[in-house]
This record gives C-alpha cells, sequence and structure tokens, in this order.
C-alpha cells in the first residue's frame, strides 16, 4: 500500500473511492492563510485535496501564535505561505501545493485566474479587496465560500452558515452588504459564508509584541529589520480585536468541511 493510499483510508472508507478520486482533481485557492484560511488548507490537505493554492503577503509574527496554524516561536519572521507550504508536505509530500506571496487587489486579480479554479476561498481581511475577490469569484463556475469576521468572537456553539444575503448579526456581513449595494457592484451569484452572530468587546489594551523580528516596526522603538519587513500592516488597520485560538480555526475547518462535502454531494 502506498504511502497515499494510506494517508486517505479513513476518509475513503467513509466517502468510497469514487468521490475519493474527485477530491484528487479538484482545484482550489485560499486567499488569506490567517487563522481562518491556515486551518482551512490543512483539513483540505488531510482530506485528500491535492491542488492547493495559499495566497499570502504576510510573514509570521509573534502575535499570530495563539491562533495560527504554522506561527510558533520558531517561524516567527518567515513567510507564510513557505511556512504553511512545508507543513502541508510534510503531510502529503505528493500534494501540489503552490504559495504565492501575494496581495489580492484589484490591480493583480487577473493574474491569479481565478476562472482555472473549483473552487475559491475568501479568508482575507482587507474590506476592499474582500468585496472586489466577492465580485470576481462569484463570475466565476468556481464553487466560493468566504469567511466573515472571527476576532471578538468566543462561543464556537454560534458559528452558522449561512448564504451571504442572509447572514444576520454579524457586523462584517452587514458592511459588505451595504457597501456593495452603495457602488453598485454585481454579485453575479448566491454564495456561503461561515459567520457567528455574537460580538464581545476587547477587555484589554493594545501593546507592542516586543520581538525583534516583528512585523510591526512603528510599534517598536527602532525601525526592525528591513530585510524581515515586506510590509506593515497593524498601523493600518483602524482597530485590532481580540482573538481566541479556537474560532478562527473553527471557521476555517467549517469552510474546508463545506468543500469536502459539496464535492461528496456532486452527481456521479
Amino acid at each position: 500500500m502506498g504511502i497515499e493510499k494510506g494517508l486517505f483510508q479513513r476518509t475513503e472508507l467513509l466517502i468510497g473511492k469514487s468521490r475519493m478520486d474527485r477530491l484528487r482533481t479538484k482545484r482550489v485557492i485560499i486567499f488569506g492563510i490567517g487563522g481562518v484560511g491556515s486551518w482551512c488548507a490543512e483539513s483540505l490537505v488531510r482530506s485528500g485535496i491535492q491542488h492547493l493554492t495559499i495566497v499570502d503577503s504576510d510573514r509570521v509574527c509573534v502575535t499570530n501564535i495563539n491562533r495560527q496554524l504554522m506561527a510558533t516561536t520558531k517561524t516567527v519572521g518567515k513567510v507564510k505561505t513557505e511556512v504553511l507550504k512545508e507543513r502541508l508536505l510534510e503531510i502529503n509530500p505528493t500534494a501540489q501545493i503552490n504559495g504565492l506571496q501575494m496581495i489580492y487587489s484589484k490591480e493583480n486579480y487577473e493574474s491569479f485566474h481565478l476562472e482555472e479554479y473549483d473552487f475559491i476561498i475568501d479568508a482575507i481581511d482587507s474590506f476592499a479587496n474582500k468585496i472586489h475577490l466577492i465580485q470576481k469569484a462569484t463570475l466565476t463556475n468556481a464553487v466560493f465560500f468566504s469567511s466573515m469576521g472571527a476576532a471578538l468572537k468566543m462561543d464556537p456553539t454560534r458559528i452558522k452558515v449561512a448564504e451571504f444575503w442572509n447572514v444576520d448579526g454579524c457586523p462584517l456581513g452587514s458592511a459588505l452588504r451595504k457597501k456593495i449595494r452603495q457602488s453598485g457592484v454585481i454579485v453575479s451569484k448566491k454564495f456561503m459564508c461561515v459567520y457567528s452572530d455574537e460580538l464581545l468587546e476587547n477587555q484589554g489594551e493594545n501593546a507592542p509584541c516586543g520581538t525583534e523580528k516583528c512585523l510591526c516596526p512603528k510599534a517598536l522603538n527602532g525601525p526592525g529589520d528591513p530585510e524581515l519587513v515586506d510590509h506593515e500592516w497593524c498601523s493600518l488597520k483602524a482597530k485590532i480585536n481580540g482573538t481566541t485560538s479556537h474560532m478562527p480555526a473553527m471557521f476555517g475547518l467549517t469552510i474546508a468541511g463545506l468543500v469536502t462535502q459539496s464535492i461528496y454531494n456532486e452527481k456521479e
């Protein structure tokens, strides 16, 4: 028995050989491999997805360790896509993992060739880029899933799945819909979102992470190491919200489940 056959023996036992074969042929792209996207990526590879592209421009910051799969004290300062790709290939050495250290935007979206994918997953934070990805992804034949905000949440029982226009009680979902309506952006088809209607408030205060390999040089006394800093996000955010370890992971695992369920439900 080959290593790949053994890796997915339990999955194939449940879903059957024909569906397992379909899993291997699907092409998936994930935009954003932070707290949501990183766990989604690993679950997909462990489920048998063989062709996966992961997109993220960032490097690992010490503040990522509480919730991002590939973030450890040993990976701080390293490129996220490279670290996660290495881990995914340790799970399945035969997988074709394409890591792109890039930011999705309206200026470069054509370079991602969205039309080539069977599944497109949105796990990005940037509001404007998220709206643009929604617009372009829904123009393709791909199945599109989007994650709403996983910060300021604790209760796993309040995680829900709903069609975008029916997401209720999620400030990010409401803000996205409002902006889309105001801007006249056309969303060409319905798509499912993972969200929670829970909304807590920060109880602590933001503070510098204090590491020499931080990606937040403006939070430090010095400018930081230019070789480690490709860009700096924290000062660009209107507000940084607290996040637990389990909620983003459960969002990501839920999206991975939606992907595998969609393949399971395909007609023979």
